[in-house]
């Protein structure tokens, strides 16, 4: 014998439910969501690559940050920026868990020399934090930063390698 429950489709209208053999579940009264408003009606799933591409984004935009990535994955990625017609890689040195609501964060950076590391982290958190959540909706539990290394001035790698002590 089936059992006959009662579901809410909306706050005024109920519809008897029956739950057949097949899985599936019939709505025999009315449409359900139809008196509901649009931002309600259906699911949202925000891809883990939306959320590294925005953390990426947003920690490179506070200055002090040189790069982000470990020592192999900005080899990598300096030899890609070089490629003709590559592009840059936005969310290299970003890690991320997704969950429905929430989200966490890993940054790998590398910091210019002489800015107060502990500032920069702290700006880089609040920018991070700020735009996923204004973006993508989720609530940012936490954004951990780990800080690989420090650019000093003269590592720059565009300049002409030094002079041979020897002929």
């Amino acid at each position: 014998m089936a059992t006959q429950q009662t579901t809410p489709v909306s706050p005024s209208v109920t519809a008897p439910r029956k739950e057949p053999a097949g899985g599936s579940t019939d709505v025999v009264l009315g449409a359900p969501g139809v008196n509901e408003p649009a931002g309600t009606r259906g699911r949202t799933s925000i891809a883990d690559v939306v959320v590294v591409k925005i953390a990426g984004v947003a920690a490179r935009e506070i200055p002090g940050v040189f790069d982000m990535g470990g020592g192999m994955s900005r080899t990598i990625g300096a030899v890609r920026d070089r490629v003709p017609g590559g592009r840059p890689n936005v969310g290299r040195g970003v890690k991320v868990e997704v969950g429905e609501k929430q989200t966490a964060i890993d940054l790998d950076l590398v910091v210019e020399y002489g800015v107060p590391i502990t500032d920069v982290t702290a700006e880089v958190r609040e920018n991070v934090i700020g735009a996923v959540e204004r973006i993508t909706g989720l609530e940012v539990v936490e954004v951990n930063i780990a800080v690989n290394d420090v650019h000093l001035p003269d590592e720059d790698h565009d300049t002409a390698p030094a002079e041979s002590r020897v002929e």
